[in-house]
This record gives C-alpha cells, sequence and structure tokens, in this order.
C-alpha cells in the first residue's frame, strides 16, 4: 500500500469543519453555524443536540468541585497532525478524502508521522456531554490516541487525573475508554475519583478486535471501500494489525482458543503480530479491580459475536443476541461491579436518552432504577459465519464525491454498524432462559 503523504499543506473541507465540541456547543445554543452542523448531525439530530446545548447554557453547575471526564472507545477520538495557524489541523482519522488519497498509512506503527488526538467524534459523543452538562454537571472529554497500549494510555490519564485535585472526579468511558479508565486507576494518588461508569467495556474482550487483524470487521471493510488502491485485507495487514490496542481487545478467559498465542490463527490471510501478543499477554494483569466506585452498563439484546472456532484455515464466528452487537455480555460484566442491563446498541449507548438518564443518576448517587439489574434471555437463535463469507461483505468501491452530503454523512455515522444475520433456533425443544446479574 502506498500514501502520498506530501504537502502539510493538503487541506481538505474536513480538516476545516473540525470543530472543537466547546465551539460546537455554543453555535448549537446560539443557532449560528446551522446549515454546517445540520449538514454534519442531519437536522433531526441538530435539534435535539441543540435543545440540550440551550438547557446546558441555563443551568448552573451543582457541584463546582466536581468533574465528570467522558471517555470515548477505540476509534472515537479524532488522529492526525498539528498545523501551524491559519491552517486548521490535518485530521486524518476520519477524512474519508485522505483516506482516498491512501493517508491512512500514516497511522502505521510505528510511524514516522507525529499523530496526535484531535477531539472526540462527535457524533458518538456530544449528545451524552451535553445532556450531563444539562443536568448541571461540569462535563469535559479526555480524547487520546486510541492505536497505543491501553497501559500507556492509562498512565497518561491517571496524569490527568492527578492534575485534576483537589476536585473529585468520575469518569464516564465507553467501550476501551473504560479498560483505559481502569488502566488509570491502578496508578497511585487516583482516589479522588469517586465513580466509574463503564458503557459496553469489554472487560473480557471483543471480537470486533480478532475481525480487525484479520481484515473482516465492518468498520475496517467499510474505510476500505473509500480508498482507491487499497483492500480491507491489506489495511488490516498494514495499518489496523500495527496498533497494540486492538491486541489488549482480543477475547480473553477460560474456553476456547488462546488468541494471544500466534499458533491458534489461521495461517492465511492477515496475521497478528507476535510480538503485539506477548505485550498484551503481559499486560492483562495491569487494570484496577472493580471496588464500590465502579458501575457497569451491559448492552444485550443485539446480534453479537459471542465465540469464534478455527475450521481448517479459517475462523468461524458464532453470533447471538448475547451482546450490544459489538461486545458480549459476559464479556462487559464485571464480577464485583454493580450491574445493570439495557437493550441498546453498542454505538448507541452513548446516545440512548435512557443510558444517560442511568449515567446521571449513578454519578449522583452510585444506583439508579431507570434500567434493570438483571437480563433474562430465552434466545437460543444463532448464526455461524466464517472470514471468508465476511470478505463478501463491503467489497465494492465507494466513490465519495459521486455522494450527496446525506449519503455521506449516513456512511460516516453507520461506519461501526456491524452486519444483520438471520439468526435461527438448532433443533427443538424447551428453551431455559438464561439470567445474568
Amino acid at each position: 500500500m502506498t500514501t502520498t503523504d506530501s504537502a502539510l499543506d493538503h487541506v481538505t473541507p474536513y480538516d476545516r469543519f473540525a470543530w472543537s465540541d466547546g465551539q460546537v456547543a455554543e453555535w448549537l445554543a446560539s443557532g449560528e453555524q446551522r446549515r454546517q452542523l445540520e449538514a454534519y448531525f442531519g437536522a433531526a439530530e441538530y435539534r435535539q443536540l441543540a435543545s440540550l446545548a440551550r438547557r446546558g447554557r441555563r443551568t448552573a453547575v451543582a457541584d463546582p468541585a466536581l468533574r465528570v471526564l467522558v471517555v470515548p472507545g477505540i476509534m472515537g477520538s479524532q488522529l492526525g497532525m498539528l498545523r501551524a495557524a491559519p491552517l486548521p489541523h490535518d485530521i486524518v482519522w476520519l477524512d474519508p478524502l485522505d483516506i482516498e488519497r491512501g493517508r491512512l498509512a500514516t497511522l502505521r506503527m510505528p510511524g514516522t508521522a507525529r499523530i496526535v488526538p484531535l477531539g472526540v467524534v462527535l457524533f458518538s459523543y456530544l449528545r451524552l456531554k451535553l445532556y450531563l452538562r444539562a443536568q448541571g454537571f461540569a462535563a469535559e472529554f479526555h480524547d487520546y490516541d486510541w492505536r497505543l497500549p491501553v497501559a500507556e494510555l492509562g498512565r497518561a490519564l491517571a496524569e490527568r487525573l492527578r492534575a485534576a485535585r483537589p476536585a473529585r472526579v468520575a469518569i464516564i468511558a465507553h467501550s476501551m475508554g473504560g479498560l483505559v479508565a481502569r488502566a488509570a486507576l491502578a496508578h497511585s494518588h487516583t482516589g479522588h475519583v469517586e465513580r466509574l461508569v463503564l458503557l459496553g467495556t469489554p472487560n473480557c474482550g471483543s471480537f470486533a478486535a480478532v475481525q480487525a487483524v484479520r481484515g473482516t470487521y465492518a468498520a475496517v471493510r467499510k474505510v476500505a471501500r473509500l480508498a482507491l488502491r487499497a483492500s480491507a485485507e491489506t489495511l488490516a495487514a498494514e495499518v489496523f494489525s500495527t496498533f497494540p490496542s486492538l491486541y489488549d481487545l482480543l477475547p480473553c478467559g477460560p474456553g476456547g482458543a488462546d488468541l494471544l498465542d500466534a499458533r491458534a490463527w489461521p495461517a492465511s490471510g492477515p496475521q497478528p503480530r507476535p510480538e503485539l501478543l506477548e505485550s498484551a499477554r503481559r499486560a492483562r494483569q495491569q487494570l484496577a479491580p472493580p471496588d464500590e466506585r465502579f458501575a457497569v452498563i451491559v448492552g444485550v439484546g443485539q446480534e453479537t459475536v459471542t465465540a469464534v472456532t478455527r475450521r481448517r484455515d479459517d475462523f468461524v464466528y458464532t453470533l447471538t443476541r448475547l451482546g450490544d452487537g459489538t461486545v458480549p455480555a459476559a464479556s462487559a460484566g464485571l464480577a464485583g461491579a454493580g450491574t445493570i442491563y439495557a437493550r441498546v446498541a453498542h454505538s448507541d449507548l452513548t446516545r440512548d436518552p435512557q443510558v444517560a438518564a442511568a449515567v446521571a443518576d449513578l454519578i449522583r448517587r452510585g444506583a439508579t432504577r431507570r434500567l434493570p439489574g438483571q437480563w433474562a434471555s430465552a434466545s437460543r437463535a444463532r448464526a455461524q459465519v466464517s472470514d471468508t463469507q465476511l470478505r463478501r461483505s463491503h467489497a465494492e468501491k465507494v466513490d465519495w464525491t459521486a455522494l450527496t452530503p446525506e449519503e455521506r454523512r449516513l456512511f460516516l455515522q453507520n461506519l461501526n454498524e456491524p452486519p444483520q444475520f438471520r439468526l435461527r433456533v438448532p433443533g427443538s425443544g424447551s428453551v431455559t432462559p438464561r439470567r445474568h446479574r
């Protein structure tokens, strides 16, 4: 795969419109830049965000001594390179025009480009932040370079937490952000963090990480549709598989193949990097164990890969409804932490109004009645799909310039949406509900 990462003055519309969340919140409340914001968020989402922003502007901070940090998940922060004013910063993730030109290769690790986080992906996380502000919380984002090892990211977050003292802190962490937060709390002088709410955190991993390394994860395949020359397999082998964070997300626990052993992987197709597998194995014990500060919100009822087996030279994935579409419920749960359940997909856990209200309760009181503390599933429906079959999906290229603004918006906003399969109940007989606590 080649890249034409030449001129630092290469500026795209996605660089120019990479506004800060604070600036966007001001415009939402005032009505400025409405046309551009409606094009980015969509008209319906814009109206809801504008309403929240106006409420936040009218609402005083209830407890100035409490800071709320919202920590996004993997791929939830924009990544790119700094440029001197008056040029805007150079966003690579997620700029479709840069991806089309092959510049995703600049994210490869190790690399020569000085990549930095450039704010969170607003469509995924702004609604939650604005809701918390409207509830009287002083909320802010913690963006980060999600390619890096979880342990390293945890150290950086711990430094920010220590700098926040003497203020008290509550952390709301989505997906891999929960692992970053747990890694941070394993460090000293973080006792002033009084609440950690995990939203769909893969505490025991996610099979999405397996598929990302193999080039069969939906997001990787959709991104590859934008690249003129690179395939999903090429991007997986040369870019995504170089990210240490993906290896920190590989499933762990009893039963099944040891996915931190390179010999457990098929010999054909994109391969994991043995040195990163070994580093991930050593890092597994560096997360803070749960205590009374922890609360876990688990997404359920969505078609989710909950197991993988090796069949000859292929991986075969089993899908059930025992998860949020990305993280199995058994992986998101965390023994010793208070757990509640929501029939919400993984990427919507930060956008669902009921989940947001439950988060506010958890910050204030450490408990909520808005979501159930138990979940019973009677579903035995399942499906199986192989890497070979997944490689037939999202194979055709997309001509970005030929898409309408609405088609572009929907493409980017649905990037993490997994493929849908027809799940069937195997055999016959009685169904025994599974109960999780």
